[in-house]
């Protein structure tokens, strides 16, 4: 999970593209008049001629809608066009280089600073405090865009590196050169002029959600059912959902309770759901909780418990109120789903959302469905959304990888020695492996995990994982596997690209890519080796699931910022209600009939609806370039097309992928590949 997007989310104003329109419902109005912006482009055509009178006119006018009466006069901004337009292609490129290498230094820094600061928050480094929580929720760029359209720098890029529309960039792309995408990318620096009080606001708001999600524990060993018996570990603490979840998973291959123990975990999502989950229960292990009749006992006897109080609903109120005061700063992106999807990941909402109905609806679901039935021997329940029968592992105990994993990477500093080695595997040269090591850090999490990149080449990428004392469980392992593909894209899309401006990649979908890459080839990095020649067959099956169910919590998480723009005055009680309302309509319409059962709330409980909303359709996008990429992984060497793939940079999410395999972002091949696999898989 790359959850950890803070500062381009923040400032919104970052590596995006750009429409501008003059609307009245924004607040950064122009103060130019038309008269003036012509007369400025009469005069710089005539001095530089027409060869660049396409760049003229798009820089003045653009850097005309951002400038108000505090920036100056008409004559102030006529003087500033004509005084500071590049003509020269040679004094273009090297003011560019210029200027990439000091956004580098300054980026770099935010970005390590904010790294530093949110340290207590994101390690298991003790108790939190308030002072933790005020240095985290700090966001040191927060007064980056104030400071440079007030010091003009802003205007200066905007003049000389002019923004092109997503549209634009997806027709004229075809035809640039790497320079001209690197110079396109600094067009899209300075996009809006949002104030810094409300990035801060913002940077605040996220950082509390964030900390909620990680503090968000269930003590395991504390669960009762109806007998009074403990089904798990005394000292299991899972964190929601994705240490509930990855739980649930495991217990496929335990035919003696895992059934039970999976009807259990589900219970207790459900009241993380409902938000009728006792207060005393959320990372406290004070009490025994029945969550099938949801009630806590102490000492054998029933005592009174509080609910949480629809405190998971107030984050994501919170989110959207902050967000709401943002809008009316975007010329063009004026809502937080356009934002998400537009904007961050160059894929229009009504796209993406059609490509993942059409999935989800597929005839291919029910028929993989039942395969699943089958092999489990009974009827589907809700959770078998998460099943976890087609991977190669399903039938080695969870107990029995763990211990592998614990003697192999007993501590931080194993896994961390171990990185390389990990590389190798996947035909990395050695030098290649030590490379990409280096530039990786490896750190204790206090919550799930996830992978912190670098925004300077000096800096080091964090890969943040739970290693409790006796080593490092297989939950845990597989999380890492899937955090350190982040960690090479990470290092790969900053260290090899030949352009600042065109570091990482067009979107986060494409490291989750990376990232599911990785985290499949989990036991393969383990040394255990898959003799299974339905393999590849079992693999297709496996993503096909994993999409199916990601799809359907994306839907639920588009539909409840819908809305929410819709019911701009809600009530978290309000919002609650209807959070859960659309994950049953989801459920019912896409899910009901494959499971046999109707008004499912499951599809609500993933927490990146809470703490990094809309983010989750980055999964299911993940998955499907996953596909595409890993069937050119088939044809070449892996690690020198990871290389050759994520060396390219931040193109549009189309050309990237024409780069990469030579087609378009489809769900097609796996859909063909699933059809494939029905003919050998029983």
């Amino acid at each position: 999970m790359k959850k950890i997007i803070l500062i381009i989310t923040a400032l919104g104003v970052l590596f995006t593209q750009c429409d501008l329109k003059k609307k009245q419902n924004q607040k950064t109005m122009s103060s130019i008049s038309d008269s003036t912006i012509e007369n400025v482009i009469k005069t710089l055509t005539a001095k530089f001629g027409v060869t660049v009178k396409n760049r003229i006119e798009r820089g003045v006018k653009q850097s005309a809608f951002f400038w108000t009466q505090k920036d100056g006069s008409e004559k102030d901004f006529q003087e500033f066009c004509i005084q500071n337009f590049i003509g020269s292609e040679k004094e273009l490129f090297s003011v560019f280089e210029k200027l990439s290498a000091n956004f580098e230094i300054l980026f770099g820094n935010y970005n390590r600073m904010s790294l530093g600061l949110k340290k207590p928050l994101h390690l298991d480094i003790g108790e939190i405090t308030s002072v933790d929580q005020m240095f985290g929720g700090f966001e040191p760029a927060s007064h980056f865009t104030d400071d440079f359209f007030q010091n003009k720098i802003a205007f200066y890029v905007i003049l000389n590196f002019p923004c092109y529309s997503l549209k634009e960039k997806n027709t004229l792309g075809a035809k640039w050169t790497r320079r001209q995408w690197a110079y396109a990318r600094m067009g899209d620096m300075f996009t809006s002029r949002v104030p810094a009080e409300l990035i801060q606001k913002a940077s605040e708001v996220a950082t509390n959600a964030d900390t909620y999600i990680s503090e968000y524990n269930i003590f395991m060993g504390s669960l009762i059912d109806d007998k009074g018996k403990s089904l798990f570990p005394a000292d299991m603490k899972l964190i929601s959902h994705w240490g509930l979840r990855d739980e649930l998973k495991s217990h496929y291959a335990d035919k003696k309770e895992g059934l039970e123990k999976q009807m259990m975990i589900y219970e207790v999502m459900k009241h993380i759901i409902y938000q009728d989950i006792p207060d005393s229960v959320v990372n406290k292990n004070n009490y025994k909780w029945n969550p099938f009749q949801n009630k806590i006992y102490k000492n054998g006897k029933v005592v009174k418990s509080n609910p949480e109080a629809n405190t998971r609903y107030k984050h994501l109120l919170n989110r959207y109120k902050i967000e709401k005061e943002i809008d009316v700063y975007q010329p063009e992106y004026s809502t937080y789903i356009k934002r998400s999807f537009e904007q961050w990941l160059e894929m229009p909402q009504e796209d993406i959302e059609k490509v993942f109905v059409n999935f989800v609806s597929s005839p291919q679901v029910k028929k993989v469905a039942a395969i699943i039935s089958k092999r489990l021997g009974r009827k589907l329940q809700p959770f078998d959304i998460w099943y976890d029968g087609f991977k190669a592992r399903s039938g080695i105990s969870e107990d029995e990888l763990s211990k592998t994993t614990k003697e192999k990477y007993p501590n931080i500093e194993a896994f961390q020695k171990g990185l390389p080695e990990i590389l190798e595997k996947l035909n990395f040269c050695n030098e290649m492996a030590e490379f990409i090591s280096s530039k990786v850090q490896v750190d204790n999490a206090r919550g799930a995990g996830h992978a912190w990149g670098a925004q300077m080449k000096e800096e080091k990428s964090h890969l943040r994982t739970r290693i409790p004392k006796d080593g490092m469980d297989y939950k845990g392992y597989n999380i890492s596997c899937h955090e350190f593909g982040h960690n090479v894209e990470q290092t790969i899309s900053m260290q090899n690209v030949d352009y600042y401006m065109l570091s990482g990649v067009p979107n986060t979908a494409f490291t989750e890519a990376l990232a599911f890459a990785f985290q499949k080839r989990d036991l393969e990095l383990l040394g255990i080796k898959e003799n299974n020649p339905d393999k590849k067959y079992l693999q297709s099956l496996d993503e096909f699931w994993a999409s199916y169910e990601i799809m359907g919590v994306s839907l639920v998480d588009m539909n409840v910022w819908k809305w929410l723009y819709e019911n701009p005055e809600a009530t978290p009680e309000q919002l609650k209600e209807a959070v859960i309302k659309i994950a049953k309509e989801i459920w019912n319409k896409y899910y009901a009939d494959v499971f046999g059962i109707k008004d499912q709330p499951i599809l609500a409980v993933y927490s990146h609806m809470i703490d990094a909303p809309l983010y989750l359709s980055a999964y299911p996008i993940g998955h499907l370039i996953d596909f595409q990429i890993g069937k050119q992984f088939e044809k070449s060497c892996i690690a020198r097309e990871i290389e050759r793939m994520f060396s390219y940079g931040r193109t549009t999410p189309k050309y990237w992928m024409m780069n990469a395999v030579g087609n378009d972002l489809s769900p097609q091949p796996m859909l063909q590949a699933v059809d494939e696999a029905l003919k050998y898989v029983k």
